[in-house]
C-alpha cells in the first residue's frame, strides 16, 4: 500500500485560490444513492461548460489554479474517441455537475504516479497521458461528473453523507461536510490509499445558473487505487 504524499498534498491545499473555469463531462443521466440536486428549470440557461472551458484560449500558463490541464485532457480523450460521452460537456441542455481539479492539483497526481514532480503544466500533462493513456485518462475525466440536476453548493453543503453516482459506469463518490460555516466539504473516492479532494471553497458554483454547473478541486479524484 502507498504511503500518502503530504508534501504535495498540503502545496496543493495552500493554492486554493482559484478562479472562473469549468470542467469534464456525463453520459447517461444516473441517479444519485441520496439526493442532493434541485429541479431543472426550464428558464435555466444552457450555456455549455466547454464554452466556459476554453473561454480563457485553450493554452497553457503559468497559473496552476485554473483549469487548462483538464481542458487539454477532454480535448485529447475527443480527439482519440469521437464518440466518448466526455463530449456531452459541449451540450449546455444537458444538466450535470463536474468537479473541476486545477492545474495544481494535475500536478500533484503526476508526482504522485510518476515520482517527479514538474515545472510547467505542458509537461504535467504530457506525463500523465504517457503514464495512465486514453482510457485511464477518460474514466478518470467522467468520475468527475454527476448527470441529473446540477448540484449548487447550498445544495452540497446540505447533503453530508450523500453517495453520488457518476458517469463512469459503476462508480460513486461520496460528500462529506466537514463545515457549513466555512463551506468545506471534502469527496471521498473510490482510491483507499491517498488523501481525498477538497472542493475551492474560493471555486463554488462555476457557470450557475446554467444547466451545466461545475466546483473547483485542489486535488484530482481517483476512480481506483492508482
Amino acid at each position: 500500500m502507498k504511503k500518502r504524499h503530504l508534501v504535495p498534498v498540503v502545496a496543493a491545499l495552500a493554492g486554493a485560490l482559484a478562479v472562473p473555469a469549468a470542467v469534464a463531462a456525463p453520459a447517461a443521466p444516473a441517479a444519485s444513492t441520496t439526493s442532493t440536486t434541485s429541479t431543472v428549470s426550464s428558464t435555466t440557461g444552457t450555456r455549455s461548460l466547454a464554452s466556459v472551458l476554453l473561454a480563457d484560449g485553450n493554452r497553457f500558463d503559468r497559473n496552476w489554479y485554473d483549469y487548462d490541464i483538464v481542458t487539454e485532457a477532454v480535448l485529447a480523450v475527443l480527439a482519440a474517441k469521437p464518440d466518448s460521452p466526455v463530449g456531452l460537456l459541449t451540450r449546455g441542455e444537458v444538466p450535470l455537475t463536474a468537479f473541476l481539479p486545477n492545474d495544481r492539483a494535475f500536478q500533484v497526481l503526476a508526482a504522485d504516479l510518476t515520482g517527479r514532480w514538474y515545472d510547467k503544466e505542458s509537461q504535467v500533462f504530457d506525463a500523465l497521458a504517457g503514464a495512465v493513456g486514453t482510457d485511464a485518462l477518460e474514466a478518470v475525466l467522467l468520475y468527475h461528473v454527476v448527470p441529473g440536476a446540477p448540484i449548487t453548493s447550498r445544495d452540497a453543503l446540505r447533503s453530508d453523507s450523500a453517495s453520488l453516482a457518476t458517469a463512469l459506469p459503476g462508480a460513486s463518490i461520496t460528500v462529506d461536510v466537514l463545515s457549513r460555516w466555512l463551506r468545506l466539504i471534502r469527496l471521498v473516492d473510490n482510491d483507499r490509499n491517498d488523501a481525498d479532494p477538497l472542493v475551492n471553497p474560493r471555486a463554488l458554483d462555476l457557470n450557475k445558473g446554467n444547466r451545466q454547473i461545475a466546483h473547483g478541486l485542489v486535488l484530482v479524484l481517483r476512480p481506483k487505487d492508482l
